[in-house]
């Protein structure tokens, strides 16, 4: 396996593992599941800071729609597979900017 396959691999590690401690910790601090919804509240400050929030931890909302979307509507399999490319990518790109931002924050506090 070389290098660069290993740093995707850790960071689409990372990106999931990020994505459910986000979604957990909002969970523990306002007892509600986190969703897109959080957005639909109009131009607001509680809809401003959820972005963050939602950038970081959409693979995990993505999948968990996708799961509970399965097993009660039936879904069809393509789009099963379509959502967890998704959801995969966004994570890939997600902790390969963590990768990358604690490698810089390396560099510049050495």
């Amino acid at each position: 396996m070389t290098p660069e396959s290993l740093q995707n691999l850790l960071s689409l590690a990372l990106g999931f593992a990020a994505a459910g401690l986000f979604s957990s910790a909002y969970q523990l601090a306002t007892s509600r599941l986190p969703s897109f919804s959080l957005l639909s509240t109009g131009p607001s400050p509680q809809a401003f800071a959820a972005v963050p929030l939602l950038m970081v931890a959409a693979p995990f909302l993505i999948m968990r729609n996708t799961i509970l979307g399965r097993q009660q509507e039936g879904r069809r399999f393509e789009f099963v597979f379509l959502a967890t490319l998704i959801a995969g990518f966004w994570s890939l790109m997600s902790g390969m900017v963590m990768v990358k931002s604690l490698q810089a924050a390396s560099l510049l506090f050495a």
